[in-house]
């Protein structure tokens, strides 16, 4: 199923660079993630181009027009159409939206994709949002000064998703929050030399002794999880995920340092 992302922005040129540098730029490049950007004010009538006004009631900033992201919105339409892709859901980033996680990023990861809105300023006329949008999504608890950021993060987990990408396929599988790991956060990784600043790796990882290793970084996802991300394990536990190892080491206190 062909995949294609439509990202509407009034700064285009911050996604020049992203989609070309990078181990991700290989699914841009070779298509398997289709991005093409385009700014609502090419759609704004007048010699000003104008995107957006003051806000009725008052008050600081501006809002971006209604009319020109609609007229953008049905140009995109038509030539999704015109490749005979499904129909595309609209997604807006905004504080409002669900935050992104990685089961989300896996869905839009083997979808057709979508339209994804960049807002500035104030935000958007709510009327375009109402009629228009059909999903919000956040990064988090903060506020940016405009969608750019949110889509390019989205694009990129979407994109290392794609068969190929990565130099090892099973790469992503050892992530964070992936359901190969139970949804935990990954364990500490090393590297030559064996010793750093009087700091030795941990000698299970030069045991060669595959099944330990395991063991040790089963446990250490396990502590660090529950330090940093005890929802993560509460999660875990309730879709049945933790075995009875898991639970007798978390009892324990899963005090071991690395």
């Amino acid at each position: 199923m062909p995949m294609r992302f439509d990202v509407i922005t009034l700064f285009p040129e911050l996604f020049t660079p992203f989609l070309s540098v990078g181990i991700t730029r290989k699914a841009f490049e070779t298509g398997m993630v289709e991005v093409h950007v385009h700014n609502p004010r090419d759609f704004a009538p007048g010699n000003y181009r104008r995107v957006d006004d003051r806000p009725f009631g008052g008050g600081p900033g501006m809002v971006m027009l209604a009319q020109p992201l609609a007229d953008c919105l049905q140009a995109i339409r038509a030539q999704r159409d015109a490749q005979g892709l499904v129909p595309a859901p609209v997604v807006l980033f905004s504080p409002l939206g669900q935050a992104l996680n990685h089961a989300q990023v896996q869905t839009w990861s083997s979808s057709a994709g979508a339209v994804l809105i960049c807002g500035r300023y104030e935000g958007l006329d709510q009327r375009f949002i109402d009629a228009h949008v059909d999903v919000q999504i956040s990064l988090g608890d903060f506020v940016l000064s405009g969608g750019e950021i949110a889509a390019i993060a989205l694009l990129d987990a979407v994109a290392r998703l794609q068969p190929g990408v990565l130099n090892d396929a099973h790469s992503h599988e050892q992530d964070s929050f992936n359901p190969s790991l139970d949804g935990l956060l990954d364990c500490p990784h090393y590297t030559r030399p064996e010793v750093w600043a009087d700091q030795p790796v941990p000698e299970v990882l030069l045991s060669g002794h595959h099944e330990r290793i395991e063991h040790w970084r089963r446990q250490q996802r396990l502590r660090i999880t529950a330090q940093r991300r005890p929802d993560l394990i509460e999660a875990a536990r309730l879709a049945g995920r933790l075995t009875r190892a898991d639970e007798q080491w978390l009892a324990q206190g899963a005090q071991v340092a690395p």
